[in-house]
C-alpha cells in the first residue's frame, strides 16, 4: 500500500521560496472553496527559512488558522516552544493576521503530558482537517514527535486508533530538547488534505531512501510514505 508520492527538486537556496508559493496556493484555494484554511506545521530549526518566505506572500491570512503537528511540554513563552517559533518566524509581516491555535494552553502550572495531550486533542479536532501539513524528518526517521524509541509508538502509529494527540515520553530524549512532548498520532496527521516533506542533507537523503523502500516502525516517516489516505510531496534540496 503506497500513496501518491510526488517529488519536487530545487536548490537549497530556492526550495524555501518555491515551497512557500506551493503552500500559499493551496491555502488560498481552500479559502476560496470553504472560506477558511488550516495550516499545520512542525517545529525545530529546519522550517524557519520556509516560514520567513511564506509570511511575505499575499494571501488572505486573516482566514488562515495555524497549529502544530507536535509540541515540547514547555510553556508557550519558553525558548524551545514550537508555538513561540511559529509566532517569531511565521506570524509576522503579511501573516501577522493569521490565527495560531497552540497545542499547549497558556495556563500555568503545566499539566502532565497525558493531560496536555487530551486537551490538545479536543482543540485540534475542533479545527477540522488540515489543508496543508508541513512535516519534517530527523536522521533517525522520526517525524512530528513520533520517535522510533517511543514506548507507545506502536499505538501512536496504529491507523485503527481515532485521530488524537498523544504524549511522548522518551527514556533518552534529544540532548538539545530534553522534554516530554505531545504529538498528533498517525491517524490525525493523515487527516490532512496534502502533506509536504522538505528534505535536505546527504544524511537525510539516505534515511529517506530506506523509508521509501518499505514501511517500518523503525522509521516512522515511512508510514507517511506508505499509506493511501492522502497525497505527499517530498521537496528535495539538491
Amino acid at each position: 500500500m503506497k500513496t501518491r508520492v510526488h517529488t519536487e527538486e530545487r536548490s537549497a537556496a530556492e526550495l524555501p521560496t518555491a515551497l512557500a508559493h506551493d503552500i500559499a496556493t493551496r491555502l488560498q484555494a481552500a479559502i476560496q472553496d470553504r472560506g477558511r484554511a488550516l495550516l499545520v506545521v512542525s517545529g525545530g530549526k529546519s522550517p524557519v527559512a520556509l516560514f520567513e518566505a511564506l509570511r511575505m506572500l499575499p494571501i488572505a491570512w486573516h482566514q488562515v488558522t495555524i497549529t502544530l503537528a507536535d509540541e515540547r511540554c514547555v510553556p508557550n513563552t519558553h525558548a524551545d516552544s514550537n508555538a513561540l517559533l511559529v509566532r517569531t518566524h511565521l506570524l509576522q509581516d503579511l501573516a501577522s493576521t493569521a490565527r495560531l491555535v497552540p497545542m499547549i494552553a497558556d495556563a500555568m502550572p503545566l499539566r502532565s503530558p497525558a493531560q496536555m495531550a487530551a486537551q490538545a486533542t479536543t482543540s485540534l479536532r475542533g479545527l477540522g482537517d488540515a489543508d496543508v501539513l508541513v512535516l519534517g524528518m530527523g536522521t533517525d526517521g522520526h517525524t512530528a514527535s513520533l520517535f522510533p524509541d517511543a514506548p507507545n509508538l506502536p499505538l501512536a502509529m496504529d491507523l485503527m486508533q481515532a485521530p488524537a494527540c498523544v504524549a511522548i515520553e522518551l527514556k533518552d530524549p534529544p540532548a538539545n530538547a530534553p522534554y516530554a512532548r505531545i504529538t498528533q498520532n498517525l491517524s490525525m496527521l493523515l487527516r490532512a488534505r496534502h502533506i509536504v516533506l522538505p528534505i535536505s542533507g546527504e544524511d537525510k537523503l539516505a534515511v529517506l531512501a530506506h523509508a521509501q523502500a518499505a514501511p517500518s516502525l523503525a522509521l516512522p516517516i515511512s508510514k507517511i510514505l506508505h499509506q493511501d489516505r492522502t497525497s505527499v510531496t517530498i521537496w528535495l534540496a539538491t
